[in-house]
């Protein structure tokens, strides 16, 4: 059976990071990011349960390769919690790229939750599960049980690292979890001897996430 056929009560869509920082012109633009956008706002139609994650920084965020003099973009340093890759400034709090891509609407209508994430100045937030520090709950699986949901379908941006990261979590959260890849783009970095899909595919399929 195709796992897109039989959608519940029990499901919920979570919609990651759909802001214009990620998409083409942004801050931060996933190829082809917006693409996804109208699809994912008419996919959230057949969803009782939906929620959007939503990064939203500080200025000088720990994460920005900006507040490091020296180091540029997409060079991994470590912080206090462990490895962290620098990112161009992005999604900063009341700039417009913060703000939802205009094709998703539909689905932020439809969300009973909007999690804003990473607004900790020193630690980041991939995840709608935890911040990168792995200790910190942003909340969303006490949320989710609250609402009588067994599984995670999984959208948005970028699929190596927010929505994968979200994966990892809802598995260790004890919640299923479906990534619809349709419905997602990489950023695809660099990353040991392949690429940074390489590495979250590879940990998603060890934790049990479905594809």
């Amino acid at each position: 059976m195709d796992d897109t056929d039989d959608f519940t009560a029990e499901d919920v869509l979570i919609v990651v990071d759909p802001q214009l920082d990620f998409c083409p012109g942004g801050r931060l633009a996933v190829a082809d990011g917006d693409a996804v956008m109208a699809p994912i706002a008419a996919l959230a139609e057949r969803f009782r349960h939906v929620v959007v994650t939503q990064d939203w920084h500080p200025a000088g965020h720990s994460s920005f390769a900006s507040s490091h003099p020296g180091r540029r973009a997409f060079d991994v340093i470590r912080l206090p919690y462990g490895e962290q890759v620098l990112w161009p400034d992005h999604c900063v709090q009341g700039c417009a790229g913060a703000d939802f891509h205009p094709d998703v609407a539909g689905a932020v209508a439809r969300a009973g939750l909007i999690l804003r994430k990473g607004a900790d100045p020193a630690v980041d937030s991939y995840s709608a599960f935890y911040e990168n520090d792995r200790a910190t709950p942003t909340g969303l699986a006490g949320y989710l049980r609250d609402k009588g949901v067994r599984r995670c379908v999984l959208v948005g941006l970028a699929y190596d690292f927010c929505v994968s990261w979200s994966a990892l979590d809802a598995r260790r959260e004890g919640f299923a979890a479906l990534v619809l890849t349709g419905y997602t783009r990489a950023i695809a970095i660099p990353a040991g001897e392949g690429s940074s899909v390489d590495a979250a595919e590879a940990a998603m399929r060890t934790a049990g996430v479905s594809f």
